[in-house]
């Protein structure tokens, strides 16, 4: 039902001006105010939005660069002089939409700024129920990188108990939940990151069985080795590039790798190249890239397995949460640098 009262607020947001190569640097966002009316027009049917959490995800350097075929067709690029997009935690202002009344809590796809018109899309957004746990956490446990990691680890992986597994990018907002779906099923789990504090993380927190920091080794293949001296049965790819090379000479015979990102090669102009590939054929080894919105229809069945787990603290669930809408650009381009400990968001209002 649309509001009685007209109200115009201020908007702020953070606007995409133009196309990036290489590293993103702050001054290829910009934060600006416009204003907003807080009544949805007569008969539509979207839904206004207040957004409170604001996730910031690697993927989303791809929405940055020039739009390519191939990039595209998964994800589609930002428009310039319009606010970034991407998911986060709402509240409906006012709603047209015989799903969403006022008051209600989602979590999906929004604008970069205070408030959002959205459309919906089937699997767009998804509809919060369950608030006895922390609402940032469908920017990460309960949200797109929770699924990503259940989908990718269970439908793509098939782990069976006393598999070993290897996880890069571990202590991230994915790595750090497939780790600890892996240790539930009895897997043995190694993860890579890039500093001590996180490699610690990682043992101490997350219960991995062992861990190592890839920037002090200088042979990523001798590593493999001496943490895997029989193979690796799965492999979760989040960083491409070396690490994916040496992964595939240490893979066992039939191994799954599920290739859930590359964040290595997303500011490079010249992606380093892959020389192991024969070893996919000689140990027939699956490789399987994936996009998570192939999986939503799941989303109901994650939470079910999930929600207990969390509940009775099995899982832990590391933020790096910054305050404000200023904030998002700094914290969105230290994912690039490996400044962020846990799953990186923002908060824009805390209702």
């Amino acid at each position: 039902m649309a509001n009685t009262e007209p109200a115009t607020v201020t908007n702020k947001q953070v606007i995409f001006p133009h196309y990036v190569s290489g590293f993103p640097k702050e001054s290829d966002l910009k934060v600006t105010t416009t204003t907003i009316d807080l009544r949805l027009p007569e008969r539509s049917t979207s839904v206004l939005v207040k957004n409170l959490y604001l996730s910031c995800d690697p993927y989303m350097r791809i929405c940055m660069g020039e739009p390519e075929p191939l990039s595209s067709s998964l994800i589609p690029p930002y428009n310039t002089g319009e606010p970034i997009v991407g998911l986060g935690v709402s509240k409906v202002i006012d709603s047209g939409h015989p799903d969403y009344k006022k008051g209600d809590l989602l979590w999906g796809i929004v604008g970069w700024e205070e408030y959002t018109v959205i459309t919906l899309t089937p699997y767009s957004h998804f509809k919060i129920h369950h608030t006895d746990v922390p609402l940032s956490y469908y920017t990460g446990l309960l949200g797109m990188p929770g699924m990503t990691a259940y989908a990718g680890f269970y439908e793509i992986c098939s782990p069976k108990k006393g598999e070993t597994v290897f996880v890069s990018a571990a202590s991230g907002a994915v790595g750090q939940l497939v780790g600890q779906f892996a240790k539930l099923m009895g897997c043995y789990v190694v993860g890579s990151a890039g500093s001590k504090e996180k490699v610690d993380l990682l043992k101490k927190t997350f219960g991995f069985d062992d861990a190592f920091n890839y920037k002090e080794e200088n042979d990523l293949n001798a590593a493999l080795k001496r943490y895997f001296p029989e193979g690796i049965d799965i492999y979760f790819e989040n960083v491409g590039g070396k690490m994916l090379d040496a992964v595939l000479i240490n893979m066992k015979l039939n191994g799954r790798i599920a290739v859930c990102g590359m964040i290595s090669q997303y500011n490079l102009e010249d992606p380093d190249g892959v020389h192991n590939l024969a070893t996919i054929l000689y140990k027939r080894i699956k490789v399987q890239g994936f996009a998570v919105s192939d999986f939503y229809d799941k989303y109901s069945k994650f939470l079910d397995f999930v929600l207990p787990y969390v509940r009775e603290g099995k899982i832990t669930y590391i933020e790096d949460i910054t305050e404000g809408l200023e904030s998002g650009p700094s914290a969105l381009l230290g994912l690039f640098h490996g400044k962020n400990v846990g799953k990186q968001l923002f908060v824009v209002a805390r209702e």
